[in-house]
């Protein structure tokens, strides 16, 4: 059945080597669960509500992309995305959450529509091939520095920006351990690296009192979704600001999924012969389907998961992978105390090492021709810099067509990348 349905054979990979791939991404991104309630929680909504659709839009939306697309990308709702939310839309600008998530749903129907006419897949084909590269490489940096902050081992400093935490943190012993243990299984090639790694410093916290032993089973019923459910308000967006809002979430959440999807395809190999995505336009539907119900639910903007790349990365090719971590998120619908007690240290370790797999397309980047290696190095060093995948799209596009332009080689840029680099340079001036 697996195979009609995931044309395993055709992809190279096994049921076995599927499943550890979706064990393995789920385990790295099951952090939303609790990061997620926490973060929307802050602008009084039901965080047990929260907890709930953040699992259910996740499954959702991830099904989608397993069964239609066949790709082994998993969605959840977006870091980032929900802190902009709640600090910037709901606390910073006083609008109501009802409005936030009205937001959401239309910027959800906006994608649909975008994605129908094929305009989100012109988008994305039209990134050259050099940039698809250096956009793997950038989220190969920041899911390491993301692993690094996640662990403590980086922290946030007044006078040099960053800086070292402190090493008497049992935390970021734990992280070490697994990284160590991650290194040795990797060097001798034993399946499972990042898992067991994962699953080593869990066990490793339970002394150390980090990680939190569930104290009341480890079976219970999901909470309720209803104080959160359909809770839309269209009233405010008559407001003018509103579309600063939307504009917002459209432009992240756009070049945040593609970023994830043309920076992990890069990195499996699973571009064809033009650089370009196989059913990206399935997967973009299915980021936009998530989006759209996830607001109905009660949450936030619903992407696809830089996380994917540690399925990819232990050989997760199909959608088999994603499946599986579909599968995962039901579970810990009733499981939720068994599988939030994995602490963030744990899933640092495998962050980390995840950034050594995604860089490895450099290789094939000819980094002596300037005219292509500049926008590159440009869109990996600004991802990790200013923390954003968007944010190094943005400066690699308007580079690559700038250096063009005052080049000559005008006839180098397809027209969809100049009008681009156009809404790219006009977003920072308003």
């Amino acid at each position: 059945m697996f195979e009609k349905l995931f044309q395993l054979k055709q992809n190279k990979t096994t049921v076995p080597k599927e499943i550890l791939a979706g064990i393995t991404t789920f385990m790295t991104m099951a952090y939303i669960l609790a990061a997620n309630p926490e973060i929307l929680g802050s602008t009084g909504m039901d965080k047990g509500a929260l907890f709930t659709a953040t699992a259910v839009s996740s499954i959702v939306a991830t099904l989608i992309m397993a069964l239609v697309a066949n790709l082994p990308f998993a969605l959840a709702p977006g870091m980032g995305l929900n802190a902009f939310f709640a600090y910037t839309v709901v606390l910073g600008m006083g609008y109501s959450w009802q409005t936030a998530l009205t937001a959401i749903f239309i910027e959800g129907i906006i994608f649909i529509l975008l994605t129908a006419f094929n305009i989100r897949e012109l988008i994305v084909n039209s990134i050259p091939l050099p940039l698809k590269h250096a956009i793997s490489v950038g989220i190969g940096f920041f899911i390491a520095l993301m692993g690094f902050i996640n662990s403590g081992l980086i922290v946030a400093d007044e006078n040099t920006l960053v800086r070292m935490g402190n090493m008497s943190d049992v935390s970021i012993w734990i992280t070490l351990s697994g990284l160590l243990v991650i290194a040795v299984l990797l060097i001798l090639r034993l399946q499972g690296a990042i898992l067991i790694g994962i699953l080593a410093g869990t066990i490793i916290g339970i002394p150390l009192h980090v990680t939190a032993i569930p104290s009341e089973g480890i079976i219970s019923l999901p909470p309720s979704i209803e104080p959160i459910f359909f809770k839309l308000n269209f009233r405010e967006l008559i407001k003018p600001d509103i579309l600063i809002v939307l504009f917002t979430f459209l432009f992240v959440d756009m070049f945040d999924t593609v970023g994830t999807l043309v920076g992990v395809s890069s990195k499996a190999d699973m571009l064809d012969k033009d650089g370009n995505i196989p059913r990206v336009k399935h997967a973009l539907f299915a980021d936009a389907i998530g989006t759209t119900i996830g607001a109905l639910l009660g949450t936030s903007t619903v992407t696809t998961y830089v996380e994917s790349s540690a399925g990819v990365s232990v050989g997760g090719r199909t959608g088999l992978t994603a499946f599986v971590v579909a599968v995962c998120f039901a579970l810990v619908l009733f499981f939720s105390p068994l599988f939030l007690m994995v602490p963030q240290s744990a899933t640092a370790s495998a962050l980390i090492i995840i950034g050594l797999f995604m860089i490895t397309p450099i290789t094939k980047v000819e980094l002596e021709n300037y005219l292509d290696s500049i926008p590159v190095f440009l869109t990996i060093i600004m991802m990790p810099l200013a923390f954003s995948i968007s944010e190094g799209i943005s400066f690699g596009v308007i580079s690559y067509v700038l250096l063009r332009i005052f080049t000559g080689r005008f006839s180098q840029v397809p027209v969809i990348l100049y009008i681009l680099a156009a809404l790219f340079i006009l977003r920072y001036f308003f």
